[in-house]
């Protein structure tokens, strides 16, 4: 799908405030609010927006510590990767998982309350993932910026 200047500044906007109304919009882009909902409408229908979500505060839910785990696996059989993806998807406190290249095959984002609350996620749910021969942790001191599209890519219209 081909996105102008205008679809680009309606997603820049939602994916600061996804609760922005069409009205509001139309406060800031140069269309209508009818104009502004038609778009969104499609924008939704061929995929380019995928949902809407509330940003939740882990600290206000003691979530506190933020965990990438780097892991290697047995092997890169067809098999074991899908076993391992279906084991990931079922384990509650990863929160992202992606299937890299180089030296390890997959990189997590877990969260834990505390170090004793990693511990235990370390045991009971990563430790037993199917295939697994070395996880190795990196524990994140602070969270400097985090958006879900670049900055540039919502400043400027795709070619």
């Amino acid at each position: 799908m081909d996105l102008d200047a205008l679809d680009m500044a309606i997603l820049s906007a939602l994916s600061e405030n996804g609760r922005l109304s069409q009205v509001e919009l139309s406060e800031r882009i140069p269309l209508s609010a009818t104009a502004i909902a038609r778009r969104i409408k499609t924008l939704e229908e061929k995929g380019v927006i995928e949902g809407y979500q509330a940003r939740v505060s882990r600290a206000a839910l003691g979530l506190d510590m933020t965990v990438l785990v780097q892991i290697s696996l047995q092997s890169q059989s067809e098999v074991l990767l899908a076993e391992f993806e279906k084991a990931i998807a079922a384990s509650p406190s990863v929160v992202a998982c992606h299937l890299m290249s180089g030296e390890d095959d997959y990189v997590l984002t877990v969260l834990a309350r505390d170090l004793t609350d990693y511990e235990r996620i370390h045991r009971q749910e990563l430790s037993r993932l199917p295939g697994v021969t070395r996880l190795r942790s990196s524990f994140a001191l602070r969270e400097v910026k985090s958006r879900s599209l670049p900055d540039t890519l919502l400043t400027r219209p795709r070619n």
